[in-house]
């Protein structure tokens, strides 16, 4: 049987370029940059993160901004508490709706959609306590000509 459409040709057209992706092996209360956007805005098809270092539930929160060059800082996922157990290595964090109009960060949840970012930065936002380690990963198209988005130096 011939395969007409190999596998990363679908995923580049049901999902765009990528995916990029940001390791951040120690979460700590401080904001890391995990994709720079030039050039243009972007739209991001799917944010997630995978657990790299156990995530402990007695830690500290995280959270999802936009941080613009030009323009106002947006949060979007609200700091979440990533649950009343461990986030072991291997776990998928997602995001859910939580019907209120927020987001927030959970344990096997659905991949971050259809997000318009600007020229910047998108920065994940540690507090007080947060601890173990994560990769980011990212899809995205652009939506101006020469738009990119690249994994933050």
């Amino acid at each position: 049987m011939t395969t007409m459409i190999q596998g990363t040709e679908l995923r580049a057209l049901a999902l765009g370029r990528g995916p990029v992706s940001k390791a951040v092996p120690t979460l700590s209360a401080t904001t890391f940059q995990l994709f720079t956007v030039t050039g243009g805005q972007v739209l991001i098809t799917a944010l997630w993160g995978v657990v790299t270092t156990a995530i402990a539930a007695t830690g500290g929160t995280l959270a999802l901004q936009v941080d613009p060059t030009t323009g106002d800082t947006a949060t979007v996922v609200t700091a979440t508490d990533l649950g009343t157990s461990d986030a072991a290595v291997g776990t998928v964090i997602g995001i859910r709706d939580q019907g209120d109009g927020t987001t927030d960060f959970a344990e096997s949840g659905f991949a971050l959609r259809d997000l318009v970012v600007p020229i910047g930065e998108v920065e994940l936002v540690g507090a007080s306590g947060v601890d173990g380690g994560l990769t980011v990963y990212c899809t995205w198209i652009p939506l101006t000509d020469g738009a990119v988005l690249a994994a933050a130096a």
